[in-house]
């Protein structure tokens, strides 16, 4: 298709590595600042909006929110390398008949899982996509390859929506909002918002779950309609092999390592304290990003069977996050400068003057969309643009769940367009981004009429 032609050369010949493109946005966003904000300093323009630079970059807030992300990050990856997991996928790979099938399985299972963790759906889909490929290629099975390694990604069209959401899932901690905006804006603006607003009303709302079921259910016709038109692809695909502990016999405290009673017991020991510590959000569906990884951190101990076995998994998935580790802190420092110089204020401003409560929402989500091209996380997104929204919402009287989420929505559907968090896809299944474009652009199509149209009805 010339469209993915031409998109795949953009990417490639115009917009450099997500570090890079934070670098960039760094140094416009300081040109931006000293041109068009006062000084309200006693030093000089250029020392005030350097000195905001770094101080965004070093809040302590926001360092925990990116470590929180990592660890997300990571334990999903974690999760998805144990036994128990490759057995699931192994028995999915069972029912593929031809390309509809195997799509239909590939997608949805990917999305399920994607609602409950992203970093847990982009690996899973991605295997499950590889594994698919092996199990068509020995038992000659014709199926479209690439297809089936774009429902594999599909998941990252609906992340956002779900249980690890970046903004959803942060908001619900108790004090994020007003630590978020204590440094942009007036106390009194502050004071309007609230302590947190519950995943419940995010995540859990009634909206969100009605429009994650429709998207559910029209990626699965798109894809069994495209797996009956679409022709066979040649696959030649080697074993993908699962890293595991070795089996030799072990002596003195390499036991302790291979034990699988002694990491039974800790991992019993985690889920028992998490009963304990967030049974009462739980009945009240509010999830916190330290409640979802406490609970990944033991099931993906028990799940592995030893530590050894989940020390493999960690040192394997420990790569995913190198881009939230040193990206992050470039993001935070953007918005160190636009809250602490007053361009945030007038960003909302400029929003406020031109939306309406019904139109906001929809501006939003296309913002979202524009900026996650540029900023390809939604942790790092939700930091920057996060305060303009939340600002511009309490302005035009829009319900900060709708807000929030309209952000989450613009945010997760151009993954089918930004290739970035592909790539471990990509590196699992051996395809080229051109190969899954074409497929995720139509899932972006897709997806994209469905969120606007939940955004205005709900």
């Amino acid at each position: 298709m010339a469209i993915t032609k031409l998109i795949t050369h953009l990417f490639r010949r115009y917009l450099p590595s997500p570090f890079t493109i934070a670098v960039l946005l760094t140094l416009l966003t300081i040109i931006l600042a000293i041109v068009f904000t006062e000084n309200t300093t006693g030093d000089s323009h250029i020392v005030a909006v350097l000195s905001y630079w770094e101080n965004g970059i070093w809040n302590n807030g926001l360092l925990v929110f990116a470590y929180q992300m990592m660890l997300i990050l990571v334990l999903g990856h974690v999760l998805v390398l144990s036994k128990p997991m490759e057995r699931l996928i192994l028995s999915i790979t069972k029912y593929v008949k031809n390309t509809s099938n195997a799509a239909v399985l590939v997608a949805l299972s990917t999305m399920l899982v994607s609602f409950f963790n992203w970093g847990l759906g982009l690996i899973f889909g991605a295997i499950l996509a590889r594994k698919v490929g092996e199990y068509a290629q020995e038992n000659n099975i014709p199926i479209n390859y690439p297809l089936i390694g774009a429902c594999g990604y599909v998941g990252l069209m609906v992340w956002h929506g779900g249980i690890s959401g970046s903004a959803p899932i942060k908001v619900s901690e108790a004090g994020h909002l007003k630590e978020l905006l204590e440094n942009i804006t007036t106390t009194d603006i502050v004071d309007h918002f609230p302590e947190s607003v519950s995943t419940a009303l995010t995540v859990f709302s009634y909206s969100n779950l009605s429009i994650f079921f429709t998207v559910l259910v029209a990626i699965s016709f798109l894809v069994y309609f495209l797996g009956k038109r679409v022709a066979p692809s040649t696959i030649a695909l080697n074993k993908y092999q699962f890293k595991s502990s070795d089996k030799e016999n072990h002596i003195g405290a390499e036991k302790l390592d291979h034990s699988k009673s002694f990491s039974m017991l800790f991992g019993i020991l985690i889920l028992s304290v998490f009963l304990i510590q967030y049974l009462p959000a739980i009945r009240t569906l509010n999830i916190t990003p330290n409640m979802l990884n406490f609970f990944m951190f033991g099931l993906a101990i028990i799940l592995h069977g030893s530590f050894k076995s989940f020390l493999l998994g960690v040192e394997e998935a420990i790569g995913d996050v190198s881009g939230i580790l040193i990206q992050f802190p470039l993001y935070f420092g953007i918005m160190g400068i636009m809250g602490s110089s007053g361009m945030i204020n007038q960003i909302s401003d400029f929003f406020v003057s031109v939306s309406t409560t019904t139109t906001l929402p929809i501006f939003t989500f296309f913002s979202a969309g524009l900026v996650n091209i540029f900023v390809p996380s939604g942790g790092g997104q939700w930091a920057v643009q996060g305060p303009l929204v939340l600002q511009s919402a309490l302005a035009l009287n829009v319900p900060l769940p709708k807000a929030i989420m309209a952000l989450a929505y613009g945010d997760q559907i151009t993954n089918m367009l930004q290739p970035f968090w592909a790539l471990p896809l990509l590196g699992i299944t051996k395809l080229k981004a051109k190969e899954i474009l074409p497929y995720t652009l139509l899932f972006m199509l897709v997806g994209s009429i469905i969120y606007i149209a939940g955004l205005l009805i709900f």
